[in-house]
This record gives C-alpha cells, structure tokens and sequence, in this order.
C-alpha cells in the first residue's frame, strides 16, 4: 500500500501547489488528455510538470521541477550572421529549461521532485529538436549583441525589440526561447497557436527584430525590398496541405511561407523543405518548389516555374555546388543556377505591364549583378536586367559549353574566353545586338520590324526598339508576354540554348566540307528554322536581297542557317579579314579556308574568302562549287 499511498500524496500535493490557469491558458503544456498533447498524465496535473514550489530544483531556476538536459548543442550556423558561435543556454535557466523537454534527451515527466511523474505517450518528432539545432533561430547568443544592416538599431543601442507591444523582447539582453514563447498561453495567436508572445501575422514577430527598410553605410541589406513586395502583400489563398505557414495567404503567412523556426533541414537560413517532398532539390531551390511547382496549394495558381525547369534549364545545384548567401556575386566555377541567383525573393514583384529594356523588371526587383564596364563591379541591386545575367555570363572563370545546351558554333574571330559576353554585347564591339547599349550602326537596318512578333507570328505590343533584353531571345518557349501561358525568363526552354523559338544549326562534318540541317525554301511560320531571328527581322526582307544580295541564294535557296554566317551576340574581339559589320563572323567548323588564304569577308565589295559546302568563294566575287553542287561562276555581289 505505500506505493499507492506515495502517488495518491503525489496527486493531492500537485493539485494544491498554488492556483493554476486553466487548460485553455496553459494549452498543450497542460498535458492532460483534453489538452491534445501527444503525450498526456491521466490526472491534470497542470503546473507540475514543469515546476514544485517547494523542492524543485535550486539555483536561479524558477521553482523548476523537470530534470534538465546535460547535453551540449550543435547550434544554429551562417555565413552571413554576425551574432553566431558556439554558445550553449545557460544551466537552469532561460532556453535550458525549455530543451530540458524539448531537445527529447530527457523523458517528459521525469520531475526533480517527486521522480517519474505517470504519462501516456510520446513527444511529436516535430515538438522534440535534439541536439544539433542547427534547423532552429539561433539563441543564446554570442554577447554582447552585434548589429547588421537587417537588424533594428535598438537591439544594440538599447537591448530592445520593435515591437510595439513590448511582448517580443530580450531575456538579459539576448534572444531565448521566451523571447518569442510564452510557455503559459498557447493561443494567443490564434491562428499560429505555437505559445507564441504576440500575434504573429504579417510578419509582426519578425519584424520586432529585423528591419527591412534600415540603411547601414557600407552594408547590404539582404532584407532591402521586401515591405510591399509579392511575399508581404500577396493574397493567394494557401492550403493548409503546403505546409508553408499557419495563416490563410501568402501575404499574412509573409516570413513563414519561406522559413521555419524550428525543424527546417536546410544547411542555413531556416528554409522550408518542399511539399511534397524533393530531396533530391537543394533546399534553396525547394523552398520554392512549394508555391512555384504548379501544384494545388496556391489560389489562384501561379505559373509553374518547375515545369520550365524540367525542360533543357538553367543548371541547379550537384554535388558539393550550392548557392550560399555570402558567395561573391561574381560566380566564378559557377554550375548552379538556384531562384536566388537571379532574384531576391525578399524585394520580387509581379509583371503586371511589360517594360522596355533595358531596367530591371519587378520580379527580379533586388538582384545582384556584375558591372558591364569593367565585369567585376559587383551592383546590389542590379539596375539593368543583363548586369545579372553577367554574374555567370561575363569574365567569371569556369565557364564550360555543356552539349545539354545544343550545337555550340566556334566563331572564326574569337576573344581569348569565348564564352564571355561583355566584349561581345559592348557599345566598342564593331556590331551587336543592343542589349548593354542602344543600337547605334551606322549601316541601314531595312529587315528590322516595329513590332517584335509575338508566338503566333503576329505584332506584340513590344516594339523592336533601339535595346533589347537578354530575355527577348533567351526566354521559356511559352512565355506569357509573347503569348503564351507559362512564366518569363529563361527558365527552361524546349529550344537549344533556352531559347525562345526555333534557331537551326546547319552544321559540316569537316569545315569547308559538304553542310548538313540544310532548310531551303524554308518554313516561314513561328515553327521555322528561322523564327528566333523572324521575332525581330522581317523575312520577306531578307529573302529579298534588301541588306545583302546573296541572301535569298543562301537562305531561301541553299537553306543555310543564319548561324553561319552571323554571331548572335556580337563581335568580342576585331580582325584585318573579318570587319564584323552587321554580325558577319563566320562558323569555324562549317566554314573553312580557301586554299593559304585565310578566311575573310569584305563588306565594302559583299564577298568572302572562304571554302563552305564544298564551294570555294574567291575574293573577286567569284565562286567555284564543288560537282556535287553543279554551279560555277557565280559572283558574291
């Protein structure tokens, strides 16, 4: 009978220790049945659980009753954050007290006081973080605190949060688990019921401690951008199956659509792992996946961006190749291609009225980018859509052609790194198509349209212009401004390259020798071999010799690719037998040398110098085809 004696003291003694809230304050720390706890006492034992107001444990602890955890953390680790370092909580107090349940090394219930108090069940895995919590907001920081840009000044000038309430604050003069819990009142968020301190829609929690609009002198704000962008104020209703925060919309969920406070398996950040689950992602692009993976959880739905991805894309992250918060914005050896190289999901906005080149689009607001002038200038935010395209694309080493992206052409006249843009699209290139300047070629441009046409073949409200995108040729094959109904941007493309329409490759096996993808009396049709360049070039123009009169023989005739005879960029170095007016610089492995001579256009005179599909075109105009081809004489002018 002891025993049963013993546990009956134990019930009365518990229920008598001062006056206890009610269930409905205390909430699932109540551990009672009704209370919806995963692990429960068949009495209401209430506060004891957690404190004895007369034998609980000593120190500077409240009255505190579970035995603590001795464990040492692994905790939350950054590149970017200042505040970091191998602090552990204090013993008996603050964050201690909480992982004495909550690290799952230390059963519940088992009291300093009265020993192993009776339970049912177990911890939720969500509820039990472990020991590395290197997935949770870091706390009990290194002190004293530092600042940084993204912080509110007052954290530092004077140990206090934003808010306005005052319930989010420091526990002396650092962040704990208390400073955004109160373990007594589950709901006062009564949406969010997670013991937070304070209604936490819209960001109001984050927001005591992160300033998004404050300006450090020589600082970037990582945060710039994001009062008023698409991630604060969208209404898209969310489903509750997302996973992507507790409240009704996107807007309100704002923070926490993106990030977790606990639980997030990404290396730093604290990201939201994708519903449903793609492990195999990298976690940067599976926070994305969620909302922009076209399933069903958002409405109304968005454009499905994977879908693009799943297409010839950008490439993501493999290996040991992930995108960090801190890498340079030059990305040198660069094979990763994730969201947030190209945008900033704090500062993103919808198109809603598509621009003229060459600023920056909205959805892309916030974007690093690398200079034009010089190709190591890093430019936070970008001002001009192309500066981000130049973080990979510009002077960065390591760049590679990887057969994925289709034919590559080896231009006859070629800058030491090929694959270098930025002397190719430069205003001191001899030509090029105007994307980092406005167009200024002295020589006539009569095949220009006004209107670029659009994925029926038909006028686009987008006028040709005088500068053009990287966009208007590199973009999805189904893009919603030349109309389609997928996502802009080059995301993924079922064409070579990712771009937007059909570009043929006529290619030889040796240069000089006989061309293959060979297309005369061509379609002329958006579905075309030449309806990348008929978006802007009036076809009926070149087939009918106005520019250069050996078109229509080559083209609608012979059927030859454009990318024989013209670079699509521009001329990224000069030489004395290629003047490079008008594009002209010939494929390396279709064109080859006529004879010693090397390969030469002469523009003043519209001849070449050259061997292609076995016929050797002299320099006087004059043009000897192989049998197989059947002409002779034919002139070049």
């Amino acid at each position: 009978m002891k025993p049963l004696l013993s546990l009956a003291c134990l019930f009365i003694v518990a229920q008598s220790f001062a006056q206890q809230p009610t269930a409905d304050t205390l909430g699932m720390h109540n551990l009672s049945l009704s209370s919806g706890a995963s692990v429960y006492s068949q009495g209401s034992l209430g506060c004891t659980f957690c404190h004895a107001p007369h034998s609980g444990l000593g120190g500077n602890t409240p009255l505190w009753n579970q035995k603590l955890s001795q464990k040492s953390y692994v905790p939350y680790s950054s590149t970017t954050d200042p505040n970091l370092g191998n602090t552990q909580p204090t013993l008996g107090v603050t964050s201690s007290l909480c992982l004495s349940c909550h690290d799952g090394t230390v059963g519940v219930g088992q009291s300093a006081a009265y020993g192993q108090l009776p339970t049912v069940g177990s911890m939720n895995s969500a509820d039990s973080f472990g020991t590395t919590l290197t997935g949770s907001h870091p706390f009990s920081l290194v002190l004293p605190l530092k600042d940084a840009s993204n912080l509110v000044a007052s954290l530092v000038t004077q140990g206090k949060t934003a808010d306005p309430t005052g319930a989010v604050k420091l526990i002396n003069g650092n962040i704990e688990c208390t400073s955004c819990h109160d373990p007594h009142v589950q709901t006062i968020d009564k949406i969010a019921q997670n013991f937070l301190v304070r209604d936490s829609s819209s960001a109001q929690m984050c927001l005591a401690c992160h300033d998004p609009n404050r300006v450090v002198q020589g600082q970037i704000n990582p945060l710039a951008g994001f009062t008023n962008s698409v991630h604060q104020t969208s209404t898209n209703q969310v489903s509750p199956d997302a996973h992507a925060g507790a409240y009704a919309t996107v807007g309100v969920n704002a923070c926490t659509s993106c990030h977790m406070s606990h639980d997030s398996v990404a290396p730093a950040r604290l990201l939201r792992p994708a519903t449903p689950a793609a492990p195999s992602y990298d976690s940067v692009t599976q926070t994305c996946m969620t909302c922009h993976g076209g399933g069903t959880y958002l409405s109304p739905a968005i454009a499905n961006i994977m879908a693009e991805v799943a297409k010839v894309s950008h490439p993501l992250p493999s290996g040991n190749n992930f995108h960090d918060a801190a890498e340079a914005a030059l990305l040198n050896n660069n094979r990763h291609a994730t969201c947030v190289d190209c945008h900033s999901a704090h500062a993103s906005n919808p198109e809603l009225q598509f621009s003229a080149p060459p600023a920056i689009r909205p959805p892309q607001a916030g974007a690093t980018g690398i200079s034009a002038l010089d190709g190591i200038t890093a430019i936070i935010p970008a001002i001009n859509q192309y500066e981000t395209c130049l973080r990979c694309h510009g002077t960065s080493t390591g760049k590679q052609r990887l057969i994925i992206y289709g034919y590559a052409p080896i231009r006859v006249v070629s800058a030491a790194d090929s694959l270098n843009i930025i002397p190719e699209l430069a205003s001191t290139a001899t030509s090029s198509h105007p994307v980092t300047h406005v167009r200024s070629s002295p020589l006539p441009q009569p095949s220009l349209l006004v209107n670029m046409l659009d994925e029926k073949g038909l006028p686009s409200a987008r006028l040709v212009g005088t500068q053009n995108f990287c966009t208007d040729c590199h973009n999805s094959d189904d893009n919603r401004e030349f109309g389609g109904t997928g996502p802009n941007g080059p995301h993924g493309s079922v064409n070579s390259h990712i771009l937007e329409r059909n570009y043929q490759f006529s290619q030889a096996a040796i240069p000089g020798g006989p061309v293959t993808n060979l297309f005369p009396n061509p379609d002329t049709s958006v579905a075309g071999p030449f309806s990348m360049c008929a978006k802007c070039h009036d076809l009926t123009q070149i087939f009918a010799n106005t520019s250069f009169t050996q078109h229509n023989l080559h083209t609608y005739q012979y059927g030859f690719s454009c990318s024989v005879c013209h670079t699509a960029h521009g001329m990224g170095s000069t030489s004395p037998t290629i003047t490079g007016e008008r594009l002209v610089n010939f494929d390396a492995n279709v064109v080859g040398p006529n004879g010693a001579a090397p390969i030469a256009y002469n523009h003043s005179t519209n001849t070449c110098t050259l061997m292609c599909h076995s016929a050797t075109h002299n320099a006087d105009g004059t043009v000897t085809s192989a049998a197989s081809v059947k002409r002779k004489g034919i002139r070049g002018k």
